[in-house]
């Protein structure tokens, strides 16, 4: 059972990528414009010792080198997401993270503004390197907590939008509708909507950090879970491990390409293309032999 939604996943994921890099250069272009008037305006139009120049030099260096460090802060929070259950250990972790976020901003910003004022005749003095550092780290410690704040925001709304799953949980009270330790079917939740997935339909399951995403039908459905953990619960003779970081349905398996270095691709009906390696390849070879499979 599925539910038409007025912005569809798959549709998002087309203009995801351009659209998560433009907000980035967007948003600190605007911030560098607007900071950068507002320290012309403190620095120039209201005193005569500083040149036209030096505030959007200011500005610039430190958005460029804060646009630099995005990807860096992007990781750090899939690395240590903020999640109901785990958020008071990751901001813990954030909060100290904060530290090199600022060393490496105001070391890399510095050089620039060095440069630029070298290439303007001039030399650029940081001041009173304690007072200063520590000025930069209030700054920074806004700027990091925020953008963590603004990807967990970010990553709610992608996860809302494209579903997670979970195990059915066992009842309060009578027997569970199917057996808890290998569960036929799994639960979906959606944009408010909850649906049921079966278990035979899942084409491939992929690790993602701590997460497996269920691929069904063109999407896929992270699931709050260890590798080895869903495999255990999975059906053996129709789900086979194959990389340290895939299990495929068999029912789905179209073909089985062998390579040089002992491992071998797999292509999925779909047209995924699956890595196996050689330490799992064994195990087709007992299923399958070297030959194409399925039609």
């Amino acid at each position: 059972m599925t539910t038409r939604i007025g912005l569809d996943y798959q549709g998002f994921q087309r203009w995801r990528r351009p659209f998560e890099v433009g907000f980035w250069v967007v948003m600190l272009t605007a911030n560098t414009v607007f900071n950068g008037l507002v320290s012309w305006f403190d620095h120039v139009y209201h005193s005569s010792g500083t040149s036209n120049l030096e505030p959007w030099v200011w500005e610039a260096s430190s958005s460029l080198v804060i646009l630099a460090l995005v990807p860096f802060v992007v990781a750090a929070t899939r690395r240590w997401p903020l999640r109901f259950d785990t958020w008071r250990q990751s901001l813990q972790v954030h909060v100290l993270l904060t530290v090199p976020f600022c060393l490496v901003h105001v070391g890399a910003m510095v050089g620039l503004r060095s440069l630029a004022y070298l290439a303007m005749g001039s030399h650029y003095r940081f001041g009173n390197v304690p007072v200063e550092l520590f000025y930069e780290y209030l700054k920074d410690f806004r700027t990091y907590l925020s953008f963590v704040s603004l990807i967990s925001f970010y990553g709610f709304f992608v996860r809302r939008l494209q579903g997670e799953a979970s195990l059915l949980a066992e009842p309060d009270e009578g027997p569970p509708v199917e057996p808890v330790d290998r569960p036929e079917r799994f639960l979906v939740r959606k944009l408010g909507k909850e649906f049921l997935v079966a278990a035979r339909d899942i084409e491939w399951l992929q690790a993602s950090g701590n997460y497996v995403n269920l691929h069904v039908r063109g999407r896929d459905y992270p699931l709050r879970a260890t590798m080895a953990g869903i495999e255990e619960r999975l059906d053996p003779s129709r789900f086979l491990r194959v990389h340290r970081s895939y299990l495929i349905n068999l029912d789905h398996l179209a073909e089985i390409e062998p390579l040089e270095t002992g491992d071998a691709r797999l292509t999925m009906r779909d047209g995924a293309h699956i890595p196996c390696s050689r330490r799992y390849r064994a195990q087709l070879r007992e299923r399958f032999g070297e030959t194409p499979v399925g039609a």
